[in-house]
C-alpha cells in the first residue's frame, strides 16, 4: 500500500505544480485532466477500503466510513477557500495554494507515517485475538474473471456507477452552475457545495457505523432511494432561496458517499477481503465512468434545453433503478463453489 500511495501522490502533486503553469488548453488538459486525474484515482477510495480490510479485522464498516469522510473534510474546507482565493487573487493562486500543501505537506508526511500492513510496527491487524489469524475466517481471492460471471458484481458496478453520475459527475461539477443560474452568487453556490461536503462527513461516517450493524444491502438501497428522491425534487428548489437549498445540501450531503462503506462491505463479504483490492478497483472505475458521463451529459442536456432541470431529473430517476440494483444483491445463491455468499447481506 505504501509505495503506491506515494507514487500516485507524486504524480498528483506534479500534476497540480504542472497545472500552476499552464499556458494553454492542451497543457491544462494533460497536467489536470491526467497526471492529477491518476494522482487522485490511485488514492481514492479504493485504496481506503484496501486499508480497512487490510488493518481491521473489526469495524471496517465505520473504518470505511472515517476514510470516506476525509475527501468530504477536504472538500468542505477547501472548496470555499478556493473560491474566495480565486475571487480575490485569481485562479493560479488557488492552484498554488494546492500545489504547496499537497508537496509540503501531504507528500512527507505519508512518506514519514504510512506503512503498508500492521506487521510492519509490530501490530497485529485491529480485533485479531491472540494467536488468531488475521483474515482467517476468509481467505477467498477470487479472480476478476471469475467476479464478472456472477450477477452480484454487475449489481454492485452497476448501482455504483450510478453513484458516480449523481455525486461527482452531476452535482459535484454541475451544481454550482445550476444554482447562479437561479441567482445564487458564485460564493453562495460553493457554500452550498461545502455544506454538502461537510454533512457528507456526518453522513459517511454513521454509514460505516450502521454498515457494521445492519445489513449493507438494505442500508445501499435506501442510500440512493433517498437520493433519487432529492435529485427529484431539486429543480422545484432552485428558485426558492437560500434555506430551502441548504436545506437539500443538507440531505444530499449526508448520502454523497455514504454509499461507500456498504459497497466495500458488500464486495468483501461476496467475494472476500483478499479480493477487495482488484474487484473493488473494478467497480470503482464503473464509479468513476458514471462520473465521466454524467459532466459531458449534464452539459450537453443544459445546452439543448437550456436549464439542468432535466439532468436533475435523469439523475433522480437513475438512482432509483440503483436503489432497486442494490436491493437484489446477494439474494440469489452463487453457483460456483469459490463464490461462496457471505453470513449476512
Amino acid at each position: 500500500i505504501r509505495p503506491v500511495i506515494i507514487g500516485f501522490l507524486v504524480l498528483g502533486t506534479s500534476g497540480v505544480f504542472a497545472t500552476w503553469l499552464v499556458q494553454s488548453l492542451w497543457q491544462f488538459y494533460a497536467s489536470w485532466g491526467v497526471l492529477v486525474g491518476f494522482g487522485a484515482g490511485g488514492t481514492s477510495i479504493v485504496l481506503s477500503a484496501t486499508v480497512a480490510n487490510t488493518w481491521f479485522q473489526e469495524r471496517r464498516g465505520l473504518v470505511t466510513g472515517i476514510l470516506g469522510g476525509a475527501a468530504s473534510a477536504g472538500q468542505l474546507v477547501f472548496v470555499l477557500l478556493l473560491a474566495l482565493i480565486v475571487d480575490a487573487w485569481g485562479w493560479r493562486s488557488a492552484i498554488g495554494l494546492m500545489a504547496i500543501i499537497a508537496g509540503a505537506v501531504v507528500l512527507p508526511s505519508t512518506v514519514i507515517f504510512l506503512r503498508s500492513r500492521p506487521r510492519d510496527v509490530g501490530l497485529a491487524a485491529y480485533g485479531v485475538l491472540p494467536g488468531e489469524k488475521a483474515l482467517a475466517s476468509d481467505e477467498r481471492l477470487v479472480p476478476m474473471k471469475e467476479a464478472i460471471r456472477t450477477g452480484d458484481f454487475w449489481l454492485i458496478a452497476l448501482s455504483f456507477g450510478v453513484c458516480g453520475f449523481t455525486t461527482i459527475g452531476l452535482i459535484g461539477t454541475h451544481f454550482i452552475p445550476h444554482a447562479t443560474e437561479h441567482g445564487f452568487s458564485e460564493k453562495q453556490a460553493a457554500g452550498m457545495l461545502s455544506v454538502i461536503g461537510g454533512f457528507n462527513v456526518v453522513g459517511t461516517i454513521a454509514s460505516g457505523w450502521l454498515t457494521d450493524r445492519y445489513s449493507p444491502r438494505k442500508l445501499l438501497a435506501l442510500y440512493y432511494f433517498l437520493r433519487g428522491c432529492s435529485l427529484l425534487v431539486l429543480p422545484a428548489l432552485s428558485g426558492s432561496g437560500i434555506p430551502l437549498m441548504s436545506m437539500f445540501a443538507v440531505v444530499f450531503g449526508l448520502d454523497y458517499i455514504a454509499t461507500v462503506p456498504p459497497t466495500v462491505m458488500l464486495t468483501a463479504n461476496r467475494f472476500g477481503r483478499r479480493s477487495v483490492g482488484t474487484i473493488y478497483g473494478w467497480i470503482t472505475f464503473s464509479h468513476m465512468v458514471g462520473g465521466a458521463i454524467a459532466a459531458a451529459l449534464a452539459g450537453v442536456i443544459h445546452d439543448a434545453a437550456g436549464d439542468y432541470g432535466p439532468a436533475m431529473y435523469a439523475g433522480g430517476i437513475l438512482a432509483l433503478f440503483a436503489a432497486a440494483f442494490a436491493f437484489q444483491i446477494g439474494t440469489r445463491r452463487p453457483k460456483s463453489p469459490g463464490l461462496r455468499p457471505a453470513t449476512s447481506y
